[in-house]
């Protein structure tokens, strides 16, 4: 017989929420390796350290720098780390889908060609973050809907 401490625990490993938290971050993570690769970024010769003056296009469409490629690296292994446990990977995927809206906010309100555009993004950039916003919040909130309710009633 299991246990309740068990059955929990179990379910815990695979809660879809981690395994939404780990699946984004191994995402970026293989982006940010990506965007290092000549071939798979066009005019990686060009790639600067930051700013928009780097014309580097990951798959010849979303603008980046090495910067920006740092930031996918640290965002992925935030997503597998944080993707240990239930609360820290709705942590992950909320937090990180507020922090890409506020990027596709930055990204609509700056000058594109000025030195504001430090990231760099271009518009290609600009959908795919509001796109990972909305994504990323709403697998944070829907997958651990059913959590919140089971621990509300546990607690009552």
């Amino acid at each position: 017989m299991t246990s309740h401490y068990e059955s929990t625990t179990r379910v815990a490993t695979r809660a879809p929420v981690r395994v939404a938290a780990a699946t984004v971050g191994a995402v970026f993570l293989l982006v940010g390796i990506l965007g290092f690769i000549p071939g798979v970024t066009t005019n990686y010769d060009t790639m600067q350290a930051a700013g928009h003056h780097s014309q580097a296009m990951l798959f010849g469409v979303f603008q980046v720098s090495v910067l920006h490629n740092i930031v996918h690296l640290l965002f992925g292994v935030a997503g597998l780390v944080m993707s240990r446990t239930v609360p820290a990977a709705r942590t992950f995927l909320i937090g990180g889908g507020v922090i890409y809206g506020l990027l596709w906010l930055y990204g609509l309100i700056i000058d594109q060609a000025g030195p504001a555009n430090f990231v760099p993004v271009n518009n290609a950039d600009n959908w795919l973050h509001f796109i990972l916003a909305v994504a990323m919040i709403a697998l944070g909130v829907l997958l651990t809907r059913h959590t919140d309710r089971a621990d509300r009633r546990m607690s009552s």
